[in-house]
C-alpha cells in the first residue's frame, strides 16, 4: 500500500513563441478523504461568474483519475477564451494527468483516492491571435501539466535548493520593476 498523500503543492512554468503559448500551473494535489477533497468538494459547489470550475475531462462523459478540477488565473469574458480554455487546454491538462499516471508520477493505485487542484493560467493575448495553434497550446500545457505534477510529487524545489538559491535568483518581474520597464 502507497503512503498517504495528505496534500503536495507545485508550480511550473513551459513557455514557447509566441507569447501566448505559455502555461504556467499551480496544483494542490492530496486524498480526497482530507483537506483537499474538502477544497475540491467546495470549489465544484460555490461557482463563481468568470472563474468557473470544471472537472478535467478527456471528452464529455470522460472525466479524468485522479480527479482534477480546473480553476481559470484569469476572469473569463469571452466565448474564444472559454473554448480554448475548455477545450483545448481542458484536454491538454487530462492527457497530462494520465501521462503523470502512466509514468508513476501519481502511483496508479492512489488514482482513484487523489484529487487535484489545477490553477490554470491562459495567456489572453490568446485572444489576439487571428489564427490559434492549438496543436502547440495543447503541447505547451500537457508538458506543464506533467511537470507541474512531478514538481508537487517530489517536494521540488527543496529547500536546500531554494536556500542556495535565494540569492542569486531575482523574481523576473521584480527585475523588470528595477530596471523601470514595468
Amino acid at each position: 500500500m502507497s503512503e498517504r498523500i495528505i496534500l503536495r503543492t507545485g508550480e511550473a512554468l513551459v513557455e514557447r513563441e509566441p507569447s501566448y503559448l505559455c502555461a504556467e500551473p499551480e496544483v494542490v494535489i492530496g486524498e480526497l478523504d482530507g483537506p483537499v477533497g474538502i477544497a475540491l468538494a467546495n470549489l465544484i459547489g460555490d461557482q463563481v461568474k468568470g472563474h468557473s470550475r470544471v472537472f478535467a475531462i478527456l471528452n464529455s462523459d470522460m472525466q479524468v483519475r485522479p480527479a482534477t478540477v480546473m480553476v481559470s488565473k484569469v476572469t473569463v469574458k469571452s466565448t474564444k477564451y472559454t473554448n480554448i480554455l475548455m477545450g483545448t487546454v481542458q484536454a491538454a491538462i487530462a492527457n497530462g494527468v494520465l501521462d503523470a499516471v502512466r509514468e508513476g508520477i501519481i502511483p496508479r493505485e492512489k488514482a482513484n483516492d487523489l484529487g487535484i487542484i489545477y490553477s490554470v493560467w491562459l495567456d489572453p493575448a490568446v485572444l489576439d491571435e487571428e489564427k490559434v495553434d492549438h496543436q502547440s497550446l495543447f503541447e505547451v500545457h500537457r508538458e506543464a501539466t506533467v511537470k507541474v505534477i512531478r514538481k508537487a510529487m517530489r517536494g521540488e524545489p527543496t529547500i536546500d535548493q531554494l536556500l542556495d538559491n535565494q540569492y542569486s535568483t531575482t523574481h523576473y518581474f521584480h527585475q523588470l520593476g528595477l530596471d523601470g520597464e514595468l
